[in-house]
């Protein structure tokens, strides 16, 4: 059993339950707000009640929520989560009063039970004569045993579960400061794996105690605050310097230490991030910006993000938030918080001392992030998603290798049958921000908040019956379009439409499989057949034909059937480059009449053989003949 992918795939299911959240938030602003008309004064009144309500039912969100997350969205396990909540509650309180309550978690584990039920009885078939319960429809028909067993239980061990979590609630809350400031440390150094979720729920919806007056019973940091609890919000408050001013530092810090011809396009990049997590909490296009190439700084990111939770303890500062520590946040909630303007000045000093400690460290330890080496282009291809995401897909290992792809936020989410199939520089190079490997074919791909958008598009592809071959680079260098090619015949693009490359390695690899149909006395140029009939044109250099093969070897023969990545043309790059017109490589499909639609890959320095440079769709037609003659 992999429980790294077992609790990935439970943290994007709380999230679908927690984005409720803000919905109450704003409902409870809008109607604390001193309305003076009596019609808006009673609307007021109105969104208040339903505020309140969405907080009251918390646990029924996320049971239903966690079920349906568990299970791809299957309706029927939702139906039996609600159903299996409702009367695990009203036996509960029947049976044990209205003191105790399992609260979020309890709505979790009947999400949870709902999900298992549903995954190990979905496949089964009974008998005709009752294979109406058959099937997904037998999980209501168990999910009603199930709860009487899980209430049997609860009854049994009720006031003993009941005297653990008081103790355990007091223990953590005992630790003051401290605790704070390992929540923030753990909290932080989770939001890699996106297991901060699971982690979250212990002490956001769990944590504390509190009676409101009228005698209902809330639980957890989170709805304590809300419902104003003022000794609520201190496992939140400290995260606000760190959404709000930590981060946008650091995404100014890669700014001002990128190349200048870099600089402007870093600056889009980076800008959009920052505004990003200022307003709304989205931290990871940042943070995966440096993660990987340094994670020893991102360890020091997590222990001051800790001490900014210590700080906020110390300060006696509580503030809360429904979604994350952004401005939106802060500002719809400040009405609730308790010396909620200090997070400002904290905020500030956050902002100088992260600022200056990552211009340094970028500086100092040659630290490669976006803009000073080749890096993500994180989101400023938003508008080629569409086209990309075929090679997206391809990168990913190709169609036969998904099992289950969602997505939450700002990162993909996958199980895949093999993960070694999977092309992470090809990923990094479409825009893939970081790659996170979970075991057990779990991965979580990095995309920023086009993460959504992303898997939707590859859902189309792969819901499509359409024909398409997949390219990969041919040489080690750097894509250039093929209008940038210093030759008239080739930009202009008589001989065919594709890429071209300037390499810096001397070895040209098959960038498809098919058979070799020509290759040329002068070793310059191969032509490959794929087995879809495209006709794929590789030529090496501008008027190297001259050179007559000299610095040239050929590795294949015309006949031979090639792999995508089979080296076919050695040649000494130097010698070559100083007697031609230049080294660029043009690869181009001559047969274009057999091409529907085409998607590249951004223009940015490739390895050999790496996947999903260029993607075409073929016509339903098929072409014609041999057009390298």
């Amino acid at each position: 059993m992999n429980w790294m992918g077992n609790l990935q795939q439970l943290g994007r299911s709380l999230m679908l339950s927690t984005i409720t959240i803000p919905v109450a938030a704003i409902l409870l602003r809008l109607g604390t707000l001193p309305w003076q008309d009596v019609h808006m004064s009673r609307v007021g009144e109105i969104m208040l009640f339903f505020g309140n309500t969405i907080f009251t039912y918390l646990p029924v969100i996320f049971a239903v929520g966690v079920a349906l997350g568990l299970t791809e969205g299957a309706g029927i396990a939702g139906m039996s989560a609600l159903i299996g909540q409702i009367m695990f509650n009203q036996a509960i309180r029947h049976y044990l009063g209205d003191e105790f309550h399992l609260g979020i978690p309890g709505g979790i584990l009947i999400g949870l039970i709902a999900a298992i039920i549903y995954h190990r009885v979905k496949h089964i078939q009974l008998p005709e004569y009752i294979q109406f319960f058959g099937g997904p429809r037998m999980v209501p028909l168990l999910m009603g045993f199930s709860i009487l067993v899980l209430t049997l239980i609860v009854i049994q061990i009720g006031p003993y579960l009941e005297y653990f979590m008081q103790t355990l609630s007091t223990a953590i809350l005992g630790l003051g400061g401290f605790g704070t400031f390992v929540y923030g440390v753990i909290h932080r150094l989770l939001v890699p794996s996106g297991l901060h979720h699971v982690f979250n729920n212990l002490f956001w919806f769990q944590l504390g105690a509190y009676e409101k007056p009228s005698g209902e019973m809330i639980f957890g940091d989170l709805p304590r605050f809300f419902a104003g609890d003022p000794k609520a919000g201190i496992y939140m408050a400290g995260l606000y310097p760190i959404m709000m001013f930590a981060l946008p530092a650091i995404a100014m810090a890669i700014i001002h230490e990128a190349r200048e011809d870099l600089k402007p396009k870093i600056r889009i990049t980076f800008l959009t991030a920052a505004l990003a997590s200022f307003l709304t909490g989205v931290t990871e296009p940042i943070e995966f910006a440096f993660l990987f190439v340094a994670p020893y700084l991102f360890i020091v990111h997590a222990i001051l993000s800790g001490l900014s939770m210590w700080i906020a303890y110390y300060l006696d500062i509580h503030h809360g938030f429904s979604y994350s520590a952004g401005a939106i946040d802060f500002i719809i909630n400040y009405h609730l918080s308790h010396n909620g303007w200090m997070l400002i000045p904290i905020g500030l000093a956050y902002f100088f001392v992260y600022y200056f400690l990552f211009r340094w460290a970028i500086r100092k330890f040659r630290i490669p992030t976006p803009g000073r080496e080749e890096g993500s282009q994180l989101e400023e291809w938003a508008g080629d998603i569409p086209y990309r995401s075929p090679l997206i897909l391809q990168a990913l290992g190709g169609k036969n290798n998904i099992k289950k792809i969602e997505a939450c936020i700002t990162r993909l989410r996958l199980t895949l049958n093999n993960d070694k199939l999977m092309d992470t520089a090809a990923l990094k190079h479409l825009g893939a921000a970081g790659v996170i490997r979970l075991g057990g074919g779990n991965v979580q791909v990095v995309f920023g908040t086009y993460s959504e958008l992303i898997r939707e598009e590859i859902k189309k592809v792969l819901m499509k019956d359409i024909q398409r071959v997949l390219f990969s680079a041919p040489m080690q260098g750097r894509m250039m379009p093929l209008e940038e090619v210093p030759d008239q015949i080739f930009a202009g693009k008589l001989v065919g439409n594709g890429v071209a490359f300037m390499p810096d390695k001397g070895e040209l690899v098959a960038p498809v499989a098919g058979k070799i149909i020509i290759l040329y006395p002068s070793l310059h140029a191969v032509g490959i057949q794929t087995d879809e009939g495209l006709e794929v044109l590789l030529h090496i250099g501008i008027d190297t034909s001259q050179l007559q093969g000299k610095w040239f070897t050929a590795h294949i023969k015309e006949g031979d059937y090639v792999e995508a990545g089979q080296l076919l043309i050695r040649f000494n790059l130097h010698k070559v480059k100083q007697n031609c017109k230049s080294l660029a490589t043009p690869m181009i499909i001559t047969n274009v009449d057999k091409v529907k639609s085409w998607s590249f890959a951004p223009f940015k320095t490739v390895k050999k053989g790496q996947a999903s440079v260029m993607s075409v769709v073929l016509k339903d037609a098929t072409g014609g003949g041999n057009t390298f003659g």
